[in-house]
């Protein structure tokens, strides 16, 4: 009989402090972008915390903290809560702003301070007058998996900390423990970009006999730079690099002349001689092809883009492995950690010119974790102007820039970072991503997601067929009009925004309908546009 009264007891309690709360909500109106008052949050984790029996919370996972393990919940994050927690778990999302009460923040206390089995209750079970839904997952498991993925938000030590207590130990430590990862990294562009011809002989692509633009042999190359699009030598004069005059073309197989001009390019090269050997590579080049390039030695921990450039010194985590003693970009905020690709994937300068007598082209000082704007300006871009670097809608033309192009972004600003797309540790996709392209897009743009296309299906939205070249995603918001320059290839944009053939008659600004079907005109792409009936008659005006 008292376990009955009891019962009754915490139902009349939970029915109360459910009336108190809905009567606030109505009250307040359930107005979008307003914080909880004190008590109402009081209330809410009251009514939430009351209702987890004492059994799940004392739960534990059941599964480890694997990189797998972490990875398969990431997924199911993606899919099933990415679109109010954001992609960073900060709730920086059009949905998760416009709740009552806000989406939490997940890498906060409030939520890391949870035990496992209260995060899974709230998982399965959803809160009650929230816009938290029980969510259940496809297979047994996928609920700690994503307990596991929750987890791995933990804020990792700052860069300053760690750099007090570690050192570099190079890439070839962190394969140790991290062997699957280590593997998949050594066949990416990033584990290959330097290499030396000496220790590797097939580095070097064609034949140096038939360059005929600035013969130079082998014996001359201390380092090849690049195989995707272009391939440059580097010979080493005392403790310096400086870049040969020739390069070899991959696309065309030809030698061209290599050697940046004097004016009208970078900005660093007014402050060099017009002359290749007068230009080294360390102020130019070494400190984003490296890992701890040091200024005052020039010399690298590591040549290449290895583990400690993006995780921080790994001498003490080596010794002893803790979360609590690397640091992860996974756990960063979304400008943290986007600033880790950010810091080489832009065209910039520092913010001391000169550093110590000497012009920088990359970030010095910065370190992983720390705030790039403190040591980085981006290129300014100037509306209605094309220059070397932007077209006149501040859509790069050059690459290395897709840093500028992502912080214009609608992508960016809602908490979307690099590493939601690609693994730099490497896949078997083009670009390192995660997934095939439309099929990235597709987690979080399905037709009808509150995130668009606002269309039934998704040829409804594209209007050509499916698994055709003018339905994938990134034809249309991520054209290839970004030039590799003297390879003649180009690279996605990564502003994701539609370039209408209206823009292309009023800036010259390649869309991507006419790069397409260039048999046909800017009209014609417009009159095709105006007959879309889910098309805004005003988006080709712009």
């Amino acid at each position: 009989m008292k376990i009955v009264k009891t019962g009754l007891i915490l139902i009349l309690v939970v029915a109360a402090i459910g009336t108190i709360f809905g009567a606030l909500l109505i009250h307040r109106g359930f107005r979008a972008n307003q914080n909880p008052l004190p008590f109402e949050a009081s209330v809410a984790r009251a009514m939430r915390n009351f209702a987890i029996p004492n059994g799940e919370r004392r739960s534990k996972n059941p599964l480890d903290s694997s990189a797998e393990v972490i990875e398969q919940g990431r997924t199911y994050y993606v899919h099933r809560c990415a679109i109010c927690h954001g992609e960073d778990g900060t709730a920086r999302t059009h949905v998760g702003a416009n709740l009552y009460p806000k989406a939490p923040d997940l890498r906060a206390d409030a939520t890391q301070n949870l035990t496992d089995g209260e995060i899974h209750y709230i998982i399965e079970n959803g809160v009650q007058l929230t816009g938290m839904p029980a969510v259940h997952g496809e297979s047994a498991g996928d609920s700690w998996k994503l307990v596991s993925f929750i987890r791995s938000f933990r804020s990792s030590p700052s860069q300053t900390q760690s750099l007090q207590t570690t050192h570099y130990v190079g890439s070839q430590t962190c394969a140790k423990c991290h062997s699957d990862i280590y593997e998949r990294w050594k066949k990416t562009p990033m584990a290959n970009v330097v290499r030396d011809p000496h220790e590797y002989p097939d580095a070097i692509i064609p034949d140096l006999a038939t360059n005929k633009v600035s013969q130079f042999t082998k014996d001359q190359i201390a380092f090849v730079y690049g195989a995707i699009w272009k391939q440059r030598y580097f010979t080493k004069v005392g403790d310096d690099y400086f870049p040969l005059p020739a390069q070899w073309v991959v696309g065309t197989r030809e030698w061209k002349p290599y050697k940046v001009p004097a004016t009208g390019a970078d900005w660093w090269t007014q402050y060099y001689p017009d002359d290749n050997m007068q230009r080294p590579t360390g102020p130019t080049c070494d400190g984003c092809h490296s890992v701890g390039y040091d200024i005052h030695t020039k010399q690298v921990a590591e040549w290449n883009v290895g583990c400690e450039r993006c995780h921080g010194p790994g001498r003490e985590h080596a010794a002893h492995p803790t979360r609590g003693n690397i640091v992860n970009p996974a756990a960063m905020d979304s400008v943290a950690a986007t600033d880790t690709c950010i810091q080489c994937h832009s065209q910039g300068r520092p913010l001391t010119v000169p550093l110590e007598g000497k012009y920088y082209d990359w970030p010095v000082g910065y370190n992983v974790g720390l705030r790039l704007a403190d040591f980085w300006k981006l290129e300014d871009c100037t509306l209605g102007q094309t220059n070397f670097l932007y077209f006149p809608d501040c859509t790069a033309h050059k690459n290395r820039m897709q840093g500028n192009d992502f912080v214009q972004s609608l992508m960016y600003r809602r908490g979307v970072t690099c590493a939601s797309c690609h693994d730099v540790h490497g896949t078997s996709n083009s670009a390192q991503l995660r997934k095939p392209a439309d099929q990235l897009c597709l987690d979080c743009h399905s037709p009808s997601s509150p995130n668009g296309p606002h269309t039934a299906t998704l040829e409804e939205h594209t209007h050509h067929k499916a698994g055709s070249a003018g339905s994938q995603c990134i034809a249309c918001h991520m054209p290839k009009i970004e030039s590799e320059g003297v390879s003649g290839a180009f690279v996605h944009a990564h502003t994701f925004r539609f370039i209408s053939p209206a823009e292309t008659d009023k800036y010259k600004i390649p869309n991507p309908c006419a790069s397409c079907h260039q048999d046909k005109s800017t009209k014609w792409a417009a009159d095709a546009m105006n007959h879309w009936r889910e098309q805004s008659p005003w988006t080709p005006m712009l």
